[in-house]
């Protein structure tokens, strides 16, 4: 209250004036940036915490992809070496027929007692051998493209299983990170960066089909 000039101040307005003007109580100012620096600190932690999952788990779905996308590439190439295997067979089959011809033809001419019908059937076999030949070349090649695309269906298996260890070890990442909030342990938060970094490095393998 006032009066002839002068204002009194009680306890509550002296409380109110110093908390206004900052304090000037080194202890409790130092005890109040204490707490804010504590708290600050545990913000920090859960906000690196949050980012650094979120990239995690943006990664671990590309991962994801990548070995679902590997796996479908080993299915269809291992089709394709399916088919190229059974259009060689039957190459090999027709080649068959042919050499069957072929043995028949030159049995013809042995036994033809005519001159003309014995070249007439030496050109049949002559025809039959330029037939085998062709058809044999044929086969071999689809047999190669077969197995060519074998080796690269086994060469995406590979690859996929790459991918789905890489995302096993992130979703682990994962996993400690949640632990890390909710623990506020720091070896859990260098547990998840560190079994991070080796699910990164396992994606790399993938990618460069190590």
């Amino acid at each position: 209250m006032s009066g002839h000039g002068f204002h009194v101040h009680g306890p509550h307005d002296h409380e109110l004036e110093h908390a206004a003007s900052g304090g000037h109580d080194g202890h409790g100012a130092h005890g109040a940036d204490d707490a804010n620096g504590a708290k600050d600190g545990g913000m920090s932690m859960t906000s690196k915490i949050a980012v650094c999952t979120a990239v995690i788990a943006t990664v671990g779905a590309i991962f994801s992809y990548m070995g679902g996308a590997t796996q479908a590439n080993a299915g269809l190439y291992k089709n394709n070496a399916a088919i190229k295997k059974t259009e060689a067979s039957n190459q090999w089959n027709y080649f068959q027929s042919k050499s069957t011809k072929q043995a028949l033809a030159e049995f013809a001419r042995d036994t033809a007692t005519d001159d003309t019908r014995r070249q007439g059937w030496q050109v049949k076999v002559a025809r039959y051998e330029q037939e085998k030949t062709d058809i044999q070349a044929a086969a071999k090649k689809l047999e190669d493209d077969s197995n060519r695309w074998d080796a690269q269906s086994e060469e995406q298996m590979h690859q996929h299983h790459r991918w789905a260890q890489a995302t096993t070890v992130l979703q682990v990442s994962i996993a400690l990170a949640a632990m890390a909030l909710l623990t506020k342990k720091k070896w859990l938060e260098r547990g998840m960066f560190g079994v991070a970094v080796a699910g990164l490095a396992i994606g790399v393998l993938a990618a460069f089909h190590i």
